[in-house]
């Protein structure tokens, strides 16, 4: 009892001191925030790009760059500059005299359903969601004041899908947030003469207006590569969130503040497609997201085939491989201009969500195991742990798995199944013997997990 209640009078202590907390509009007082502890257990959200770039829905996916075959980058003036552009071409030959202004009004939305959005997402077992509230074409998913004639309220499907979202959302029980351009390709003002006239009049107001009008509990920023942190005045509006703003104690946000800042302010840092290594030890010294599709674009792109979308395995290997290390997996969906998410992005969530069922406990709240080998991924063994149980994550065939620097443990058994498992101490580790299974009688399908109980850190070599 007196346990329960020092630990009940330490977590009181902690929320009085996080609410108490004035962060200062700069890096050095901001950056002593502490990320939000539901956000650190959740490792998994999805990402939603949607928007007027659904339309066209193209971009190649035969490039080196994966940069390149982002579809929701139709709008970008530097990809209509190239002589050898995909882009011009495809633009010419498909939708010949329109503008890109021109999609809104095939941007319908007519078979958007939040709700069966949400249930899919929650079915996946993911924990929080990022919608795309506003992308680089400047199009707001909300009927925001500072967008007032390019905006999903006033114009295309004439809805609020930010709202309507937010609201499906968290009556499925998961945590929303949005993701926010801080540069537009098409804004009069967004450009180096009039960025701060763009920043005042546009970026400032309508981040608040977003967070004060839905509250979301993440957000997540980009675009901000042509300027440094100081003209997109990203301090001064984090001193307010923390501070001000509805969800000044649960809110998360990421690093992305300023041309070069990433990974150096921020409640989490970012990786996109794995574009910023987190190896060895780096993972875990604060906490971040690895961000990608399920495919090679965010956007929806038609024309991307089964060699571009990660497998069901792969895509549970890559939510094991970031948990593994510290890190959360925000993977993201297309949806059609229509509002329709594609079967295959649908099928690889119910198969996240599938095997999560049975071994959902090797991956919400953990945390990486300061002992793990540096050849997790090649060996395609990962490593989890909670307290004093390690879980040891297996994808492939193979007749022993080896866990170095185990030490001792009381027991070995096996997520979702009650097989007795056959283990012996080996040297400074624990060998493990692979059970078999009739075809379709094992617990899970990619991936077999072992909990290893009450390892004792005192007695690892």
């Amino acid at each position: 009892m007196k346990r329960i209640q020092v630990t009940a009078l330490c977590a009181f202590a902690a929320a009085v001191a996080f609410a108490d907390a004035k962060y200062e509009a700069n890096w050095n007082s901001l950056n002593t925030r502490t990320c939000p502890q539901w956000w650190k257990d959740a490792k998994f959200g999805i990402f939603v790009h949607w928007g007027v770039y659904s339309v066209p829905a193209f971009a190649p996916h035969d490039t080196n760059s994966v940069y390149e075959c982002y579809a929701e980058h139709y709008a970008n003036p530097k990809r209509w500059e190239k002589e050898d552009s995909a882009f011009p071409a495809y633009h010419a030959k498909h939708h010949p005299g329109k503008s890109y202004g021109d999609f809104v009004a095939d941007f319908t939305a007519v078979d958007f359903d939040p709700a069966a959005w949400a249930a899919l997402f929650r079915r996946s077992g993911a924990k929080y969601v990022v919608l795309t509230s506003k992308h680089h074409d400047g199009f707001a998913l909300w009927p925001s004041a500072y967008s007032p004639y390019f905006n999903a309220g006033m114009t295309g499907p004439k809805r609020d899908l930010c709202g309507e979202l937010t609201e499906a959302v968290r009556a499925a029980g998961l945590h929303m947030g949005f993701y926010y351009s801080l540069l537009e390709w098409r804004h009069p003002l967004c450009n180096k003469n009039d960025i701060g006239k763009f920043v005042e009049q546009v970026n400032l107001p309508q981040l608040k207006e977003l967070v004060t009008r839905y509250s979301p509990e993440i957000v997540w920023t980009d675009g901000e590569w042509d300027y440094p942190w100081e003209v997109w005045r990203g301090p001064e509006f984090l001193s307010w969130l923390y501070n001000e703003s509805p969800v000044k104690e649960t809110v998360v946000a990421n690093d992305r503040w300023g041309a070069g800042f990433r990974g150096k302010c921020g409640d989490h840092y970012t990786t996109e497609y794995e574009d910023i290594a987190h190896d060895g030890e780096a993972s875990d010294s604060h906490p971040w997201e690895e961000c990608r599709g399920i495919g090679l674009s965010f956007g929806y792109n038609r024309y991307e085939t089964t060699q571009q979308y990660l497998s069901d395995e792969a895509c549970i290997e890559t939510l094991c491989d970031k948990v593994s290390r510290g890190g959360n997996l925000l993977l993201n969906v297309g949806p059609t201009a229509e509002g329709l998410i594609p079967v295959i992005m649908e099928e690889r969530l119910l198969a996240i969500g599938k095997w999560l069922d049975v071994n959902g406990e090797a991956i919400y709240g953990t945390v990486a195991w300061e002992k793990r080998p540096k050849d997790m991924k090649k060996n395609r063994v990962y490593f989890t742990k909670k307290g004093d149980v390690l879980y040891a994550i297996v994808f492939g065939p193979a007749e022993k798995v080896f866990v170095p620097g185990a030490g001792e443990v009381d027991s070995v058994t096996l997520l979702g199944g009650d097989r007795k498992i056959a283990w012996t101490r080996n040297g400074d580790g624990i060998e493990i013997e692979m059970p078999l299974f009739r075809q379709g009688a094992a617990p899970c399908e990619h991936a077999l997990v072992f909990k290893l109980a009450n390892i004792n850190e005192r007695r690892i070599k």
